[in-house]
């Protein structure tokens, strides 16, 4: 028996609405002109190459429909998120049925000649593309890659107690990992402090061209599986509109009082006991009100359905007419009036102002978004009474900066520390100091630091959703840094790729507020994985993050603590940026003051003059630097020339920030060719040591005028041994740094062979040593930096 939830005449109109917004999918997908048919439909009406996915479409027309609903009559916070690929006609068609679209868009109006530029644009060159992109109001999800919708939709909810995202997940999207992972993203909800995430699972039944997993399971393992992940589900099912529209009513309705009576117990009796959240599993068939049989073949209920279901061309001229009877079957007529203006019975069951999912302010974070309290680091700052001589661990100081952060925000409840299970392994424990890692599941004795609220989340082992929470967080206007082992942080690769298009395409929204910047900290980073091995050492994703857009990405190498503390502030005051810091957790020189530190950061890089002795002549030699790592061992290698070849004019200079190597006109942070000759000479040899692979230093400077460019780096080279090691075996080493160096400069003659023989001499040493005693020899250990003056 299905309960009428909906009036006859609320029945006739919501069904109304859901054709309009059909009709205007398919005309996205179909139409160049003849918006209304007006005029019998042509091919020439039709657009040359027709592009689009029509599958999902008509089913989350029917769910926007019906989230219309309960969001007038329960006033709800409440937005969209479409994890369905490809579903932008649904997207696009109803925040325009709902006026938010047109309002950023004015030349899009309600009317005939507003619809029509609606359908050209739609994947047309020029125009939007056929997913929901950043150029779709009330969207923070890119529907190009799938997987990410639910990790999206609870960093939103995170700190926004008020706030309802609605998540459509197709069930194709619904096998990738992170989503399979997501599901678990309601142990970490907190009824009190958070918002309240709604999945709808949407169950059409195939993919491109393959039936998905969910819909071809018996009903009973359906919801075991989602019980079992701690979801109430309530099932939608059928292809009869009415009796579908009534059953949903009901559903959505039981799912949204389940919701507030969830939050008002919890608030009211400050009873944080995890609940069993609702979420609605709808199926119904793939390609719902569109073409039954297309040459013979079924269609509507198929995979067949899922792109483009009637091919429209030179070659095949009969669809043409069938393609007009498809969407006259919608009766436009009865929809829109003379001047294709929705009728004004349909458009009041759009909510109105911000409570329209399209114009939801949470869906364009910028408005909503407010900085930082920050502290001052340099009351963090570590005592370097001269270069080199003290040690200090860098992320050990940096996190007592991120607590002071933490906890001048706690009022503001917008900032937040994301890792997968390293917060404390990367040296950022003190954060605990004042708040605690969120976790709503059962707790134990024994447990540390777990609490129903707190600024961490870093209990799940799962880099995809830690990714995802904090993209959802950040882009509904709030601040966050991921702190990842630098190996595994290419498990992201692809989510970093998306983001970073989500905010290029954004700087060329004017509408598209700035967010905070997705700020990275990898550490545990390739030259301190010598205990873990060749699995753990990865320096690759500088190059991949390098590839993105100048005007959005950012890397740094900060040399020691003082200079990290400088770039982390630099960052978390940033907008619309991504930075990747690559810091140090296990002790190593510190080398400047930070007064020093904050001015060699604001110039991202520079010669380091006490380390140099060519103040008075031209350097025979430039020794160059990026990274913790690759400067210790450049230091090193500096101390032994001076020492052995006092004679010797050398320049180091240290890399901060890794795109000022960049010519200025490929990103705004490179320097000018003048600037870099004056750094490292139009001829001199450059022995360059780099923290990650050679190559990525030869891309970024292969216009530069000076080519006696020789880079160190990471060549792939591993296993579990020791920390000096590690960097012998692949030649960033102070021995190999010096050997280098005399191959270089032939005129060192006699003094150089010599020399050269002496460091071929320590690195047979150094080998015998540690396998004998399991560690680096003495002299590396106990190594101080002098300059030999």
């Amino acid at each position: 028996m299905i309960t009428k939830t909906l009036s006859p005449e609320l029945l006739h109109k919501m069904n109304a609405y859901w054709r309009a917004a059909n009709y205007l999918s398919v005309g996205q997908i179909y139409l160049y002109d003849n918006p209304l048919l007006k005029e019998p439909l042509k091919l020439s009406h039709v657009k040359p190459l027709v592009v689009g996915h029509w599958g999902t479409t008509p089913g989350q027309n029917f769910i926007y429909v019906h989230l219309n609903r309960v969001i007038k009559k329960y006033d709800l916070n409440m937005f969209y998120i479409a994890g369905p690929g490809h579903g932008g006609p649904a997207l696009v068609g109803n925040t325009y049925l709902e006026g938010s679209y047109s309002e950023i868009y004015p030349d899009i109006s309600q009317d005939e000649a507003g619809m029509k530029k609606l359908f050209k644009q739609f994947s047309f060159p020029g125009g939007i593309s056929s997913h929901v992109a950043p150029t779709t109001p009330g969207s923070i999800h890119e529907g190009g890659e799938l997987g990410y919708s639910l990790s999206h939709a609870f960093g939103a909810v995170f700190d926004n107690p008020d706030l309802i995202v609605a998540c459509i997940i197709g069930d194709g999207e619904a096998e990738t990992g992170p989503l399979a992972t997501a599901w678990q993203s309601n142990k970490f909800l907190d009824p009190i402090t958070d918002g309240a995430v709604l999945p709808i699972l949407h169950l059409n039944g195939y993919k491109i061209s393959n039936p998905t997993v969910l819909a071809r399971i018996e009903h009973e393992e359906l919801e075991q599986f989602l019980r079992g992940c701690g979801w109430t589900p309530y099932f939608v099912e059928g292809d009869e509109p009415e009796e579908m529209h009534q059953l949903m009513a009901s559903t959505m309705e039981k799912a949204i009082e389940d919701i507030r009576q969830f939050q008002s117990q919890a608030r009211s009796q400050n009873n944080t006991t995890r609940r069993r959240w609702p979420m609605i599993v709808l199926r119904s068939p793939k390609g719902w009100t569109g073409p039954k049989v297309v040459d013979g073949l079924q269609v509507e209920g198929t995979f067949r359905a899922h792109q483009v279901p009637l091919l429209v061309d030179g070659e095949h001229p009969e669809h043409v007419q069938q393609l007009e009877s498809w969407m006259k079957s919608y009766k436009a007529e009865e929809l829109f009036d003379e001047q294709g203006t929705l009728i004004p019975e349909l458009a009041e069951l759009a909510p109105k102002g911000n409570r329209r999912m399209g114009a939801n302010p949470h869906a364009n974070g910028g408005i909503l978004l407010r900085d930082l309290h920050m502290p001052d680091f340099h009351i963090h700052a570590v005592n370097v009474p001269s270069p080199g001589a003290i040690e200090g661990q860098d992320t050990l100081v940096l996190g007592k900066f991120l607590r002071d952060v933490a906890k001048l925000n706690q009022d503001q409840r917008n900032f937040r520390v994301f890792g997968p299970d390293e917060t404390l392994s990367n040296l950022l424990g003190a954060v605990f100091e004042v708040t605690s890692r969120q976790w709503d599941a059962r707790e134990v004795n024994n447990d540390e630091f777990l609490a129903p609220a707190g600024r961490v989340l870093d209990s799940m082992l799962s880099e995809h959703q830690c990714e995802g929470w904090l993209e959802g967080y950040l882009l509904t206007g709030r601040h966050g840094l991921f702190n990842s082992y630098e190996a595994f942080i290419r498990i992201v690769d692809s989510m970093f790729s998306q983001h970073a298009k989500w905010l290029k395409v954004c700087l060329e929204l004017p509408w598209r507020r700035k967010i905070a910047s997705l700020n990275y900290l990898l550490a545990s980073h390739v030259w301190q994985q010598d205990h873990n091995g060749f699995t753990h050492q990865d320096p690759g994703f500088l190059d991949h993050v390098i590839n993105k857009k100048a005007d959005i990405v950012r890397v740094y190498l900060p040399p020691d603590a003082n200079c990290l503390l400088s770039v982390f502030d630099h960052c978390l005051r940033s907008r619309n940026y991504v930075n990747v810091v690559v810091a140090g957790k296990h002790p190593l020189p510190q080398w400047l003051t930070m007064d020093a530190a904050v001015v060699h950061c604001t110039e991202g890089i520079g010669i380091w003059q006490w380390a140099s002795n060519d103040q008075n002549a031209e350097p025979d030699v430039v020794m160059a630097c990026c990274g913790d790592t690759p400067t210790l061992e450049i230091l090193a290698a500096v101390s032994i020339l001076r020492q052995h070849l006092p004679d010797l004019k050398i320049r180091v200079v240290n890399v901060v920030d890794l795109m000022k190597l960049q010519p200025k006109s490929e990103h705004p942070h490179g320097l000018s060719d003048i600037d870099y000759d004056s750094l490292f000479t139009k001829d001199k040899h450059i022995i360059f040591n780099f923290h990650g692979y050679p190559t990525l230093v030869h891309r970024l400077t292969y216009r530069r005028t000076n080519q006696n460019l020789h880079v160190r780096g990471y060549k792939e080279e591993g296993t579990i041994t020791t920390a000096f090691d590690m960097r012998v075996q692949n030649d960033i080493d102070r021995f190999h740094l010096v050997q280098d160096v005399v191959d270089r400069l032939p005129q060192l003659g006699a003094k150089g062979a010599y020399l050269k023989q002496m460091m071929q001499d320590k690195l047979i040493e150094h080998k015998h040593y540690i396998d004998k005693h399991g560690q680096d020899m003495p002299e590396i250990r106990n190594w101080k930096w002098s300059n030999h003056n």
